[in-house]
Formats: structure tokens, C-alpha cells, sequence
């Protein structure tokens, strides 16, 4: 019993640390923004009690209404457009096709680099001018585009980038949770005369589950609190076509001093991604009863 006890002392105090940076960095900042989106306050002078008149007024703001439809569009652009190919990517790979190893490196290569130079890289394509790509559109032509300055364009063109920079990393989850599976499975469907297409719709894919769900659960959090690339590209403009809550936050507490306001729209992205989280356990928790 006193061995037990010294185990569990062993393990507080290895975990101790990183719950005291949790709360520190996540957690206590999150309840003192829950505290200032009660607040009419600009950050510097003196702090009015407004209730939640921040969270009924962002219902009312258009500017947020259509951030929160963009975030939601690019939760289904990346389920669709991360997770799709980054499966077909690892199904392909794992089979053991001859330079496996290089090409598994540079699908992941985009991961790898800073998200600031693949905004300023996309900038350099997208540029009306001299961008690459009205380039090759006119090679090839067809009109180019202000890619970023038309308001029916710039969100397409605003989350391919992010949608095609995370490809690999879902790739390389997916691609190891296939690798973990046991040969002996595959041996034995072949065997019996299974092919590659039925291997993985009836072995690879249901018994991905679990890895399936955790890129599921990164793809649509990470979508949903954006902000780095919409900020390099757009900053959330023009007139709030690319607009995603973390920018709208940031415009709304740094250029406007609306601390409230700007509070409430991070309480509103905690809530969201808590939210979507949530569904997709339930929906695996469901799936997994029903298989």
C-alpha cells in the first residue's frame, strides 16, 4: 500500500508542472477573458460592468456573423480537402511502393515550413500584377484575377493554402496508424483474394478509426481558431469577406480597444471549438456502437 502511495506522490510530481503552465498559459487566461467580455472596457481606462450586452451584441454585428460562417466553411474545406487526400496519400504509402520514404518526406515538407513564409509566398502567386498565377492563367488563355481583392474570390483563395499545408500532417498520422495495423490481416485477405480497393474500404478504413477521429478532431479545432494565414493573406478583408473570429478578435481588441467585445469573441471560439469537439466524440462514441 505505502509502495502504491509512493507511486501516486511520484506522479504528482511529475505532473505538476505541466498542470501549473496549463492553468498558467490556457486555463486562467481563458476565465479572465470570460471576465472582460462582461466588461465595457478599453483596456486602459475604467471597467463598466455591461453583463452579457458584448455576447448580444456580436449576434447583431454582421462582421462576426460572417466570420463565424467563413470558420465554418473552412472546418467542411478541411475535412474535405485535408483529410480526403491525406487518406488516399497513407493508404497509397503504406502499401510499400518503391520511394515510400521520399515521398512521405515531401508531402510533409509544407508542415514544416513557417506559416508567415507561406503567406508571403501565396501573396507573391496570388499578386494581380506579376503573380504567378494569372501567369499561367494568360499562358494558357484565360483572365486573371485580384485573387485577394475580389470579395467572391478571396476565400477560396485564402484556404487553399491552409487546406494544402496540412495535407501531410494528417497524411503522416493516418500513415502510421495504417502502419500499425498487422500484415497478418492483409496476408490473409489476399489469400482470399481480396484487392488492394477492397483492403481498404473493408480492413484499413474501419480499423483507422480512432487515428481517423484524431485528425478529424485537429482538422476542424485547428480551422475553427485560425488566424495566422487569414492575417499574412488578408487580414480578414476585403470588407470582412475572409473574416474568421480570431481575426475579428484581434481588429476588435488592438485596433479598436473594445476589450469587451473582443473578449467575447474568444470566450465565443473556446465555446465553438469545446462544441464541435464534443460532437465528434459523440459521433465515434455512436459510430462504434453501431459497428
Amino acid at each position: 500500500m505505502q509502495k502504491i502511495l509512493g507511486n501516486k506522490k511520484a506522479y504528482f510530481i511529475f505532473v505538476a508542472p505541466a498542470l501549473l503552465i496549463y492553468l498558467v498559459i490556457a486555463f486562467i487566461p481563458i476565465l479572465m477573458s470570460g471576465y472582460y467580455s462582461t466588461l465595457e472596457w478599453n483596456g486602459i481606462g475604467k471597467k463598466v460592468f455591461a453583463g452579457f450586452q458584448n455576447y448580444k451584441d456580436l449576434f447583431q454585428n454582421k462582421a462576426f456573423l460572417m466570420s463565424a460562417k467563413n470558420s465554418l466553411i473552412l472546418a467542411v474545406a478541411s475535412i474535405l480537402g485535408q483529410l480526403i487526400p491525406a487518406l488516399f496519400l497513407a493508404v497509397v504509402l503504406a502499401r510499400k511502393i518503391k520511394g515510400e520514404k521520399i515521398y512521405r518526406t515531401i508531402y510533409f515538407i509544407p508542415v514544416l515550413l513557417s506559416t508567415v513564409v507561406i503567406g508571403q509566398l501565396f501573396l507573391k502567386i496570388y499578386n494581380p500584377d506579376y503573380g504567378a498565377l494569372n501567369a499561367l492563367l494568360h499562358k494558357f488563355g484565360f483572365s486573371g484575377a485580384d485573387w485577394l481583392g475580389n470579395e467572391k474570390l478571396v476565400l477560396a483563395a485564402s484556404f487553399f493554402p491552409i487546406v494544402w499545408q496540412y495535407i501531410g500532417y494528417h497524411m503522416l498520422i493516418l500513415y502510421t496508424g495504417i502502419k500499425s495495423v498487422p500484415e497478418d490481416i492483409y496476408e490473409a485477405a489476399q489469400i482470399d483474394g481480396a484487392g488492394e480497393g477492397q483492403m481498404a474500404f473493408h480492413i484499413t478504413i474501419p480499423l483507422l478509426k480512432n487515428t481517423m477521429k484524431v485528425s478529424l478532431t485537429f482538422a476542424v479545432i485547428g480551422s475553427l481558431k485560425l488566424f495566422d494565414l487569414i492575417w499574412v493573406l488578408t487580414k480578414g478583408g476585403p470588407l470582412h469577406a475572409s473574416e474568421v473570429p480570431s481575426t475579428l478578435m484581434y481588429n476588435t481588441i488592438f485596433s479598436r480597444m473594445e476589450y469587451g467585445s473582443g473578449s467575447a469573441i474568444a470566450i465565443f471560439i473556446v465555446i465553438e471549438c469545446l462544441l464541435f469537439y464534443f460532437i465528434i466524440e459523440r459521433f465515434f462514441k455512436v459510430d462504434e456502437i453501431t459497428y
